[in-house]
């Protein structure tokens, strides 16, 4: 089945690229665009200073702070901290990208990296606060889509611990730097990545410009469509069609649970192949249903006080 659908569904992209070039070529320039203003300046320098912190061994420095909630609560060996916080703070996909290359260098255990996929891949605050908060507007605040995104992950991070048994704080592996990669093998490696996920952004940017030219699909639809697919367009999308809560609601599931775009980049940076991909995607959909919810209830908490 999976061998027969995909040839097809690549025959009929083609076919559609051929049979409407100017929303390709509108789709890939505004896909581009976005890469080259947005992800490249924010996501590079993340990658290559994350490269530069774990070559020189300053994991236990960065995570120092906030050691004592990695280890009591969500059950991290330091190594697996630093994935959590590099993806907490750079966005997507830096969090899986870190947590890959780990479990393929043997800093963490597969079972902290299984666990560590399901926690450590989110947006960075830089792009809720600035991106995701614009087009949310100035009646929902910042503070309330940053709780409704990041707070999900003490949940589902105790279902995970219970789903690939992590019953206490991880162990620190022992590890040998005799193999390390120099700083310039670290900042190509970053650039490889960078043109990976400009690649993904480049082709889903084109489906989703089809998405919005096609008359059959409501203006609602086909917003809740394009967030699914590719959380920037879909934001955009969700902003021009819905209001207040619900539109705060959706916002918060699109960013959390990422996209198909982001999806596909995820796959493209996990180095090793017992990471599932599949657990990766239900872990999404959970923490945008749980984002969604969440932040439905402190708004209503909210509305007394007003």
């Amino acid at each position: 089945m999976k061998k027969s659908f995909i040839p097809f569904l690549a025959v009929m992209v083609l076919f559609l690229l051929l049979t409407h070039p100017s929303l390709s070529f509108k789709g890939a320039g505004q896909g581009l665009l976005l890469w080259y203003q947005t992800v490249l300046p924010t996501l590079l320098p993340f990658m290559i200073c994350s490269n530069l912190i774990v070559s020189l061994g300053g994991i236990r420095l960065l995570t120092a702070p906030v050691r004592p909630l990695l280890k009591n609560v969500f059950r991290l060996s330091d190594a697996g901290s630093y994935v959590l916080v590099s993806g907490l703070l750079c966005g997507y996909p830096m969090g899986a990208k870190t947590c890959g290359e780990f479990v393929e260098e043997k800093r963490i255990s597969l079972s902290e990296g299984r666990y560590l996929l399901s926690v450590s891949n989110h947006p960075s605050p830089m792009f809720i606060l600035g991106y995701m908060a614009s087009a949310a507007g100035a009646s929902i605040p910042s503070a309330l889509l940053l709780a409704a995104v990041y707070l999900p992950v003490i949940p589902i991070a105790l279902a995970s611990q219970r789903v690939y048994g992590i019953g206490e704080a991880c162990a620190c592996l022992p590890y040998s730097c005799k193999n390390q990669p120099s700083f310039d093998q670290s900042m190509m490696n970053s650039f490889e990545v960078m043109i990976k996920i400009g690649g993904y952004i480049m082709l889903f940017s084109i489906l989703a410009e089809f998405i919005g030219q096609m008359p059959c699909l409501p203006a609602a639809v086909q917003a809740y469509v394009l967030g699914i697919v590719e959380i920037t367009t879909g934001i955009r999308a969700l902003s021009y069609t819905l209001t207040g809560n619900i539109l705060g609601a959706s916002l918060c599931f699109a960013a959390a649970f990422g996209g198909l775009c982001g999806l596909f980049q995820t796959r493209s940076v996990l180095k090793s192949p017992d990471l599932p991909i599949f657990h990766y995607l239900l872990w999404k959909i959970l923490h945008g249903c749980l984002s969604a919810a969440i932040f439905m209830l402190l708004a209503n908490i909210r509305l007394p006080g007003r």
